[in-house]
């Protein structure tokens, strides 16, 4: 279940960078998480909405990160899903020390596989690992 939970988290995400603002638009963030939600168990429900919750507070030191990462590529032109993906993944690498590096890692590229473009992956994959580097020291 904790697959389903990092894609509604994602889902989440992606939403909030359209309209900047939670809870805000033409769905909630209750509307948009529907019927799956009552399926979850307690604890995936908690991961999803402190994943989303802490993009969002944190958002602005991520894209930042993102940004300097992407060098060779206009932040504001990444595909937004591309971006949501790795918000996702760079608050879990970043925030969540339950969560193995690498398994945030994989877990971001297999929803750019069955979300984004065929060359999204190795794109996502990247930034992400050289982050880790950094992170680790060794970038």
């Amino acid at each position: 279940m904790r697959k389903l939970a990092r894609a509604t988290a994602f889902k989440l995400i992606f939403s909030y960078l359209f309209q900047r603002e939670k809870d805000c638009g033409p769905l909630t963030d209750q509307e948009l998480l529907g019927q799956e939600w009552e399926k979850f168990r307690e604890t995936d429900k908690e991961y999803a909405l402190k994943v989303y919750e802490g993009v969002i507070e944190k958002y602005d030191e991520l894209y930042a990160n993102i940004a300097a990462l992407s060098s060779d590529f206009r932040p504001e032109r990444i595909f937004k899903v591309d971006l949501a993906i790795m918000l996702l993944a760079m608050y879990e690498i970043d925030y969540m020390h339950d969560i193995p590096d690498i398994v945030a890692i994989n877990e971001a590229v297999e929803l750019a596989k069955a979300f984004s473009t065929e060359k999204s992956p190795s794109f996502i994959n990247g930034i992400l690992a050289t982050h880790l580097k950094k992170k680790k020291g060794e970038g």
